[in-house]
């Protein structure tokens, strides 16, 4: 019961790796708020929760809307009566932010094609909606939940970037910015919070399957697509991770007494993606 008489606050809770979260979280004895825009998602992931025997809530919310969070933490204190741990989770690529090729081509430039997207192309509305959900998505919550947690002892926030933001993918400009910019966010944050019991971390994952991603990664055939197999080629263990592998480094990162000294890093959780050259 690591987390005993904790309460963790989890945004994008219902989706496939902070659903993974919320479930380690409970079982470890934290109460946990699952927060998502998608109430039926979350929901139905806090009913699992409650089934096993553990103790969780869903929590219609906006991560772009500080009104529709400042609701949701009124709930989680009506509920819980504090917020120790927050977990930035809500986040994602949108299509108007990717490019169609990995590599530009002179001939790219005379593509009339409606669907051929270049670099020059690029939507702008799609690049913002990108930044926001994943910059403004992960500074809103830590402002609304943070106000409080510094008036607890212990408190931590934990954001979710990626390794995107060490070193960018291709076709997927927006989504690796973005990441960059959580990273940043996340060492800025954790110096600004350090003189008022908040420590501020994130993790780095690498390549896990999720409902966001598997279209790209996953053919109607089950098999892998070119972009999974190129990952899967350098990725050193061979293989994409399972979200329950990130477990290890979320707990050690939100428990006190194991890494009261941890600030402002950014734990990459990728199988050797990033040590690896290709060679």
């Amino acid at each position: 019961m690591q987390f005993k008489k904790k309460t963790v606050v989890i945004t994008g809770a219902g989706g496939v790796l902070c659903g993974a979260f919320a479930k380690a979280f409970a079982q470890r004895g934290a109460n946990v708020a699952l927060l998502d825009l998608n109430f039926e998602s979350a929901d139905k992931i806090a009913q699992e929760i409650r089934d096993q025997g553990y103790v969780a809530l869903a929590i219609a919310a906006n991560v772009l809307e500080k009104e529709s969070l400042e609701n949701a933490c009124n709930i989680v204190y009506e509920k819980f009566g504090s917020c120790d741990i927050l977990i930035n989770g809500a986040g994602g690529n949108h299509k108007l932010g990717t490019t169609t090729k990995e590599f530009l081509e002179k001939e790219d430039l005379l593509n009339e094609d409606a669907d051929f997207v270049s670099f020059f192309n690029l939507d702008p509305k799609g690049i913002e909606f990108v930044f926001n959900l994943n910059f403004l998505g992960t500074l809103l919550p830590s402002q609304v939940f943070g106000k409080k947690m510094a008036f607890n002892e212990g408190s931590a926030i934990i954001n979710v970037s990626s390794m995107n933001a060490f070193t960018p993918l291709t076709k997927i400009p927006a989504y690796s910015g973005a990441k960059a910019a959580v990273s940043n966010f996340t060492q800025w944050l954790a110096v600004h919070f350090s003189k008022a019991n908040i420590r501020v971390n994130a993790i780095a994952p690498g390549f896990f399957l999720t409902a966001q991603n598997e279209k790209l990664l996953v053919d109607e055939n089950g098999n892998f697509t070119p972009r999974a197999e190129k990952i899967i080629a350098n990725t050193p263990m061979g293989r994409f991770g399972n979200a329950d592998e990130l477990i290890g480094a979320i707990c050690f990162l939100a428990d006190s007494n194991l890494s009261s000294f941890v600030n402002g890093v950014v734990l990459p959780v990728d199988g050797g993606f990033a040590a690896y050259s290709g060679v």
